[in-house]
């Protein structure tokens, strides 16, 4: 294994402070228990908790700033961070119009923010992300997993809660946009988390794993390797198939690196897939490109799609400052 690393046990806290000493003007970090807060919380508005396994970066601490979340909360690379985690990240920044958790539905992720729900004097309510079509049920799953998607609601609730909207206007703006969001994503290789040492999967030169998890789960089904056309195709095929739009719908597109793929590779799935979704007479208008939601070293790409609509395409056009997000 070749990782900048220089103790295993230390990775996470040596790189989440090396995050915030990049961006001291945006950010916070606070150890025992751990996460990572803006650094001025604004009264009066409805604070936005995420978390989950790190190891997806810049998902979720990079998405921490003006505009989007108030807090994250890493758990070591691919693990739930800890009940004590979100509630300490809810005390920190909850400023008297409640907290609302925008959680991936992933079985130890569920399990813990809903035990720091239930911890958490005041008002609280949790938005659970589960965009991926790729599969129905796993072993890391109760249903659908939560992964790019994720993205698309931390933006669009984060610009409503940042204009003033209500936690119950934020829960149901959440739902709204899991519900007009899907993703599929293809690896071509595995990664290697730091404390095993050796590729989570094996996989051969010529194989890919079609509907993979960003942990590495597997999908639908192995695969040869196909042309970029056909393996946008398959992900199109499956995630059109989830949402339905009808002719003529504005999209929102995101295609997502997941972490070993080059940005050429991302912006020719990103041209593939416009054309394809102008073939279905569909209008992609908004797009993000780029490594959001990752997986280590992963070689692969997920493609999301958001049905946009006036509230939507506004939300997400409006100002954000964070790490990894800016405009």
């Amino acid at each position: 294994m070749k990782k900048f690393v220089n103790d295993v046990d230390a990775m996470l806290r040596e790189s989440l402070t090396g995050l915030v000493e990049a961006h001291p003007e945006l950010l916070r970090v606070e150890f025992e228990p751990t996460f990572v807060a803006r650094r001025q919380v604004r009264a009066g508005k409805v604070a936005l908790i995420s978390g989950g396994g790190s190891g997806h970066e810049p998902l979720h601490a990079g998405f921490v700033g003006r505009g989007m979340l108030d807090a994250a909360c890493p758990g070591q690379v691919f693990t739930s961070p800890t009940p004590d985690q979100m509630l300490a990240a809810a005390e920190a920044v909850e400023s008297g119009a409640g907290v609302l958790f925008i959680v991936k539905n992933y079985a130890g992720d569920t399990m813990n923010f809903q035990m720091a729900s239930e911890m958490l004097p005041g008002d609280n309510a949790t938005v659970l992300v589960n965009d991926d079509v790729a599969v129905e049920n796993s072993t890391h799953t109760t249903g659908r997993r939560g992964v790019a998607g994720t993205l698309m609601v931390e933006k669009m609730v984060g610009a409503a809660a940042e204009a003033g909207a209500t936690l119950a206007e934020c829960k149901a703006l959440g739902d709204r946009v899991n519900a007009a969001t899907a993703s599929m994503g293809v690896a071509f290789t595995s990664c290697t988390v730091p404390a095993a040492g050796r590729p989570t999967f094996d996989i051969g030169p010529d194989e890919i794993e079609v509907g993979v998890g960003i942990h590495g789960e597997p999908g639908r089904r192995r695969a040869a390797h196909m042309p970029a056309d056909a393996i946008v195709a398959t992900l199109l095929e499956a995630i059109l198939g989830d949402l339905r739009p009808e002719r003529g719908r504005r999209l929102l597109l995101h295609v997502n690196g997941f972490g070993g793929t080059p940005l050429m590779e991302l912006y020719l799935l990103h041209h593939v897939a416009s054309r394809q979704l102008r073939q279905h007479g569909l209008e992609p208008v908004r797009s993000l490109v780029g490594n959001y939601t990752t997986s280590l070293e992963m070689a692969g790409a997920s493609l999301t799609v958001t049905l946009l609509d006036d509230e939507f395409a506004s939300l997400w056009d409006a100002p954000v400052q964070t790490a990894a997000l800016r405009w």
